[in-house]
């Protein structure tokens, strides 16, 4: 539970009321990283969320040494068996595939398991067409699963593209940070991406690019409002507002209308959901 200095505003923080702010700062309202069971709470329908690939568990493909010691103190510090969890809810009432990664397991790493149960969760709501919604967060591929990671990116892209030729509706949810092979991946394929506020996304990290192109970078660089200007993201939503208007969105996707526009005229293009 945060409780020091906020890093958006440097006011000190009140753990029970940022808590109780869905992990926000309630004077500045910078994002603080959230938990799956966290995001269900105020995302699903009370008693609604079932998840599914629940026993699915990283093996060691290449015989890392020391990879299965790593995995046993991810599992502890994370409370999980994985960097995901998928399942499905309702959401105001309609149903919805809901899969939500975690930075607390391996830094949110993607491997074959997070790989496999993202591909799941696309592959079910295309046959069951339900509308899919994922919240990422997530360092990118793990290194420690060599090139069985890396086979997730074009796993979950195959995925992805099989809900899309269903025409069922894919959402996804930006989260500070996701960078690496999840981004080059299912994270930008999506009908509608959200981002949370500040949110740091893209590929690789600000320093090593800099390293890379030996230039200092503009302020912002990375962050969700600057994604949004040159167009990766479409939409910012803060936490409060995020249950309403992807309940919003699920049903003016059902409805055959044209979603983008409604919603860029109502001012959340801008990032304004005030």
């Amino acid at each position: 539970m945060p409780s020091d200095v906020c890093p958006g505003c440097g006011i000190p923080g009140d753990g029970e009321a940022i808590a109780a702010n869905l992990n926000t700062c309630p004077s500045c309202g910078y994002h603080y990283r959230m938990e799956p069971a966290e995001r269900i709470a105020y995302l699903a329908d009370p008693d609604s969320f079932s998840e599914f690939s629940a026993n699915l568990r990283s093996l060691n493909p290449i015989d890392l040494a020391g990879y299965e010691e790593k995995l046993n103190e991810a599992e502890a510090k994370a409370r999980m068996k994985d960097a995901v969890i998928t399942g499905t809810c309702t959401i105001e009432g309609k149903p919805a595939i809901l899969g939500l990664m975690s930075f607390n397991f391996m830094g949110g790493s993607m491997g074959s398991v997070v790989g496999e149960k993202v591909s799941r969760a696309l592959l079910r709501g295309a046959e069951e067409k339900i509308p899919v919604i994922i919240y990422t967060t997530s360092g990118g591929a793990r290194m420690q699963e060599g090139i069985f990671s890396l086979m997730q990116m074009a796993k979950t892209s195959s995925a992805a593209a099989e809900l899309d030729k269903a025409g069922v509706p894919f959402f996804i949810v930006l989260c500070d940070p996701t960078t690496g092979g999840v981004t080059a991946s299912f994270a930008m394929l999506a009908d509608i991406t959200i981002a949370e506020p500040g949110a740091l996304i893209g590929f690789a990290g600000p320093r090593v690019i800099e390293g890379t192109i030996r230039q200092t970078l503009p302020d912002g660089f990375q962050r969700a409002e600057f994604q949004q200007e040159k167009g990766f993201v479409d939409l910012i939503l803060p936490r409060k507002d995020q249950r309403r208007v992807i309940s919003e969105l699920m049903d003016l996707h059902q409805t055959g209308s044209q979603p983008w526009k409604n919603y860029k005229e109502s001012g959340y293009s801008n990032g304004d959901a005030s």
